[in-house]
């Protein structure tokens, strides 16, 4: 683990939060744009927590995301609907206040923001996905388009 930061750089945002690493760009100082330049350092941030855990169901109804939040008000977490069919869910957990009178023993609970971003299928309604929070589990739901089944004509035979 000790040779990680040294490979990367060891830059860390915060040197509580193992997952803290900035992330490496081979390319920075290069004369031709970075691969990294096009994502906003928002993005880049990893001291998030890293990988909000999700899960995405598909029903004969709807598609269900669940994602484990917890600690996390409705307010501080955002779900957005772009063109394309794009569903992105992000929010941000707020570093708690640090005393310098205070001793940490161990610092285990991760702060930062977190994006995730799912393409759907076409048969989705994107004009009336939802979303509810509750203790700490937000749920987003896709509603689904009824499939249109094909329309069998019974022909008779003569003769």
């Amino acid at each position: 683990m000790a040779l990680i930061p040294s490979i990367f750089g060891g830059r860390r945002s915060n040197v509580f939060d193992p997952f803290s690493l900035d992330i490496w760009d081979p390319f920075e100082g290069f004369p031709f744009p970075s691969a990294l330049a096009s994502i906003p350092s928002s993005a880049r941030d990893t001291s998030a927590f890293a990988n909000a855990r999700i899960d995405w169901k598909e029903t004969p109804e709807a598609h269900v995301f669940k994602v484990d939040l917890p600690g996390l008000k409705k307010e501080e977490v955002k779900v957005e609907v772009e063109e394309g069919r794009v569903l992105q869910i992000s929010g941000e957990r707020s570093k708690e206040q640090e005393d310098n009178n205070d001793t940490w023993h161990r610092v285990e609970r991760s702060s930062g923001k977190f994006l995730r971003r799912f393409g759907l299928p076409e048969n989705t309604k994107m004009d009336q996905v939802r979303a509810s929070m509750e203790n700490g589990v937000l749920t987003v739901t896709v509603p689904k388009e009824e499939e249109k089944k094909p329309e069998v004509k019974s022909i008779q035979i003569s003769g």
